[in-house]
């Protein structure tokens, strides 16, 4: 299938379904689009498997094989990094620093180990092919919150500010802590001489910091000698995409990377505000990466839909259905208690610590960069067990995008009267 004719059946799925929506359905836009992808590629794969016509058969196949891993990994990802981390709230990431680090670092690592725990035992139980070190694996790949869905989707369903910040500078920042841990258990899956973790996650973030900020700052060099707004973004593109080359050459975190290029440049605009104002006016620069975002959170949603097209059902599912939901819950929840104890007062939003563990489990979606892991497993992992891996991942991505994503918006507000009550009735007391 050629490059032009996916991307128009990608931008009919986007447009059709946008305005079904939009006239119809009043649902949270991505969480539209992924759920009616889905179930319109399952309409298609029924088809394929029931008429058995070749032609249809031969463009299903093409349609769920064109290349997503490459897509998010090699292309979108940097600049969907780049356009959240822009517009991340410098106040209130420095407010909520403890809590977003102990979030991004702790709970990562403990909620992947968790989950792989759990899952080794529900493994031995039924007799699953998978070992301990691979289900350890597994939590590496589901563990991480993912930024494009937190910033595509929970900031539009009215959660306060402050509860955003946290919950989408997590996300930005604890890819590079799944990335690292999966790559060192990976090293331990295929007996590789990978580096202790810490020395890896030093080397991941700290290159990547360093590279981002050397080139970033040179870059911006060049946005001060420029009055053309065009220039602006051109010169942004170079920056991130150079910054992910670069450190994916050296194995440093260009996730990190990505969002350290964009927490730059937007602290960078900051300083010359009224400048920019009067070269673009029109705000040209915002206003692009705005759309770019969009644009490419909406074919990253449609896609993961269609991969459906392409995937095997395992043999095991009705085994790692249940037990990949419940799992998820209990090592995301487990990962953010600990984090919230040595969080201690400072729990952003005047949150009590079941209340923040709640909201913070709920509020945690998956996404893309989850499914890239998974699928990038297939080269050194037994078939039967890559399999469990992408159905684990695929049934994580849908219960929390479609579940959590389309409830998040109550469980918030319920815990805010219940912060609330709690409150009066504490000062009663007093």
């Amino acid at each position: 299938m050629s490059i032009l004719l996916f991307l128009i059946i990608i931008l009919v799925f986007i447009v059709l379904i946008g305005i079904l929506n939009e006239k119809v359905l009043h649902m949270q836009p991505d969480i539209a689009l992924i759920m009616f992808s889905l179930v319109i590629s399952a309409g298609l794969l029924f088809v394929s498997r029931t008429a058995r016509f070749p032609e249809l058969d031969k463009f299903v196949e093409g349609l769920g094989d064109f290349g997503f891993e490459q897509y998010l990994m090699d292309g979108a990802l940097c600049f969907m990094l780049f356009s959240g981390a822009s517009k991340v709230n410098m106040n209130k990431f420095r407010q909520n620093v403890r809590a977003i680090s102990l979030l991004a670092l702790l709970t990562t690592v403990i909620s992947s180990v968790v989950y792989g725990l759990i899952f080794y035992l529900i493994a031995l139980i039924f007799r699953l092919p998978i070992d301990l070190t691979m289900c350890i694996l597994l939590g590496c790949v589901v563990s991480p919150t993912d930024p494009i869905a937190a910033t595509g989707i929970l900031n539009k369903i009215g959660l306060s500010k402050n509860v955003c910040s946290v919950i989408e500078n997590e996300s930005l920042f604890n890819d590079g802590t799944g990335v690292t841990l999966f790559i060192f258990v990976r090293g331990l899956v295929v007996h590789s001489n990978e580096s202790n973790f810490f020395i890896l996650m030093l080397k991941e973030i700290v290159g990547a910091v360093v590279v981002a900020l050397v080139v970033s700052f040179i870059l911006f060099r060049l946005v001060k000698i420029t009055k053309d707004p065009i220039k602006y973004i051109l010169i942004s593109l170079l920056d991130v995409s150079l910054v992910y080359i670069i450190c994916e050459h050296l194995g440093f975190s260009g996730v990190i990377a990505s969002v350290v290029c964009g927490m730059y440049f937007s602290r960078a605009f900051s300083k010359i505000e009224r400048r920019a104002m009067v070269i673009d006016p029109r705000q040209l620069y915002t206003d692009f990466w705005d759309i770019m975002e969009s644009l490419l959170n909406s074919v990253l949603f449609v896609m993961i839909g269609l991969l459906v097209l392409n995937i095997e059902v395992s043999k095991y599912i009705f085994i790692i259905l249940p037990a990949a939901i419940i799992i998820n819950l209990i090592a995301r929840s487990f990962g953010v208690s600990v984090s919230s104890i040595m969080t201690g007062k400072r729990i952003p939003g005047n949150y009590s610590t079941p209340e923040f563990v709640t909201l913070m489990t709920w509020s945690a979606l998956k996404g893309g960069l989850s499914l890239a892991l998974a699928m990038g497993t297939a080269e050194f992992l037994p078939k039967d067990v890559y399999n469990i891996f992408i159905n684990v991942t695929y049934i994580t991505i849908f219960f929390t995008v479609l579940v959590q994503g389309l409830t998040v918006k109550k469980v918030y507000f319920a815990l805010e009267k219940h912060k609330t009550e709690r409150r009066l009735k504490k000062r009663t007391r007093v």
